[in-house]
């Protein structure tokens, strides 16, 4: 693999043994939940990327150095602190949603949520939904 190859690539790994493999009973139920969440919202069906990531949908990235690859176009990790949801497009384009989430932390496109119980379910469907649109405009299927 070369430097400017993706770690993270679709993978044919079962997202089912990978989910019943999580060991926390509240962030594998929770990790169910967002399967089915993430399912209806994108249409697409589940695919692991890497060893750890469970991605809907993909697309092809160019940048300007002439590096490009491959990534999911929305997903999630049921990682160890948290579950790490992937809006692609980060969060600024939407402070009044954000606001309206609940508890949770952010990286650049990394949602981070201890326990579904903490965010408001439907304003989660909002920001997955908004981001999903955003994604679909700037990289057509």
């Amino acid at each position: 693999m070369s430097k400017n190859q993706n770690k993270t690539v679709e993978n044919d790994g079962s997202v089912e043994a990978f989910l019943d493999s999580v060991t926390d009973t509240q962030k594998k139920k929770d990790s169910y939940e967002l399967l089915a969440t993430f399912q209806e919202i994108t249409g697409q069906p589940p695919k692991m990327w890497g060893n750890s990531l469970i991605g809907f949908g993909s697309y092809h990235y160019k940048y300007d150095t002439g590096r490009e690859g491959d990534m999911l176009r929305t997903g999630f990790s049921p990682r160890k602190n948290a579950l790490t949801l992937y809006i692609m497009d980060g969060f600024t384009k939407r402070p009044e949603l954000m606001e309206k989430l609940g508890k949770y932390k952010t990286g650049k496109s990394c949602l981070y949520v201890k326990k579904l119980d903490d965010i408001d379910r439907s304003v989660l469907k909002e920001v997955i939904q908004s981001s999903l649109d955003y994604m679909n405009e700037k990289y057509p299927e």
